[in-house]
């Protein structure tokens, strides 16, 4: 095992299993916090987006089309072609299935949402942080009288405290419109 691949140590181990159980518990608590709605959504959305259901929609389809044209003696047709009654529930079944997707849809962005507010919040953090460091870094360079170096300018601009407005105002002014 080489330097770079060493496994972590102790400490190092210790606050990736305390991050992993953080993470842990707001996806808990983002389960446990849903609506009834939500929760139904969920569940619905997860069972028709199988391949049992996709065998059960096949299979249903096959027979329903095999009665009404008449292939099965025992059973007369009930729906002759093209089949009106068999769209009718197609059709009441997609909407009703749209509505159930775009539920769990709305919940799993509003859900992103919070991780994208908590991201930024965390990256803020970090850039404060490495600010004060690089600070502290050039307050000891100082003092042991180091000569200046042709970097040294943009370390000075790296110390000063990110605007995020005026990060966002520019980022908005030169991306691309829709």
């Amino acid at each position: 095992m080489s330097k770079r691949e060493a496994a972590p140590t102790q400490p190092d181990a210790q606050a990736a299993l305390k991050n992993i159980s953080s993470i842990s518990q707001l996806e808990h608590q983002a389960l446990q916090t849903r609506s009834l709605a939500e929760s139904i959504s969920d569940a619905l959305t997860k069972a028709v987006g199988s391949f049992p259901s996709i065998v059960f929609h096949a299979g249903f389809f096959l027979a329903w089309i095999v009665i009404n044209l008449g292939w099965v003696s025992v059973v007369p047709p009930f729906d002759p072609f093209p089949f009106g009654i068999l769209t009718l529930i197609v059709s009441t079944e997609g909407v009703l299935l749209a509505i159930i997707i775009l539920i769990s849809q709305n919940r799993m962005i509003r859900q992103a949402d919070r991780r994208a507010h908590l991201d930024l919040q965390i990256n803020l953090l970090a850039e404060q942080e490495a600010s004060l460091i690089l600070h502290q870094v050039r307050r000891i360079a100082e003092r042991m009288q180091l000569p200046p170096d042709e970097r040294d300018r943009e370390a000075a601009l790296l110390t000063e405290t990110t605007d995020v407005d005026k990060v966002m105002h520019i980022l908005e002014e030169q991306l691309p419109k829709d």
